[in-house]
């Protein structure tokens, strides 16, 4: 996304802030697992975590009908044997839905991410009470201050936190910061295209210590293949499998 459309989502985000939205529920709809969520990723073999995700600002529409449908693709996934599914929870921009977190958790049994513009602690603890085991954090909308207190946030509350980076600058402001997986989403966010090359060129760039994810792009095994050898221990693949006609198979596929 441009940062123009960045910039407008935040600025709704914080409006939902100011609204008094994001409040935890008062009765918490699943318990947080930091360990078995990053445990799970860090498994021997090709560890993916699979979307589910009903438009974005530069696909558009991409799962009609998500909310009817979020169970079955938890199920696909389950049997796929994904690694974590992610759960994109953004309403005005992405057509998502916070309420799925439980939904999804309870439905797979799988570890689960909360995708999401996060930019207040309250949002961690909103994510925590629907059980969500990691959330993400994208290092183009916070300051390092800012990105550092939701890391630790994240993990004092029993969440893992997934920083997301673009660039060589953006990964050098991620790890420090400590994240539990630092990501590196292959999207141009001036014209919207994937270039896998460009995660081969960073790679290298991710200290030791966070699981390294590679994020946008991965459509088949040749691309994970190709990843894996630039360094890359996960992998989040999102558009390829909600489009897909059997997104069970084509996730066995990736991984076989």
């Amino acid at each position: 996304m441009t940062a123009g459309v960045l910039d407008q989502i935040l600025t709704d985000k914080r409006k939902r802030l100011d609204r008094g939205e994001y409040a935890p529920a008062s009765k918490p709809q699943g318990s947080p697992d930091r360990a078995r969520f990053l445990s799970s990723l860090r498994e021997p073999g090709i560890r993916v975590i699979a979307e589910i995700k009903r438009r974005s600002p530069s696909a558009g529409e991409i799962l009609p009908g998500a909310d009817g449908k979020v169970e079955t693709f938890a199920l696909a996934y389950r049997r796929g044997h994904a690694a974590a599914i992610s759960v994109v929870t953004e309403e005005d921009h992405f057509g998502g839905k916070p309420e799925w977190i439980p939904r999804v958790k309870s439905f797979s049994g799988l570890p689960v991410l909360m995708k999401d513009f996060i930019v207040s602690e309250r949002q961690l603890d909103f994510a925590a009470s629907l059980g969500a085991d990691a959330v993400l954090l994208i290092v183009r909308a916070l300051a390092d201050e800012d990105l550092l207190q939701l890391v630790h946030g994240a993990q004092a509350r029993g969440m893992a936190a997934v920083a997301e980076a673009h660039d060589a600058d953006e990964i050098s402001r991620a790890a420090a910061a400590q994240p539990d997986v630092l990501g590196v989403n292959a999207r141009d966010l001036g014209n919207f295209t994937t270039d896998l090359s460009k995660l081969e060129s960073v790679a290298g760039l991710i200290p030791a210590g966070p699981v390294r994810l590679a994020e946008s792009g991965v459509t088949s095994r040749d691309d994970i293949a190709r990843l894996r050898a630039a360094g890359f221990e996960a992998f989040l693949v999102g558009e390829a499998l909600l489009r897909s006609e059997d997104p069970e198979e084509l996730l066995r596929d990736l991984r076989a």
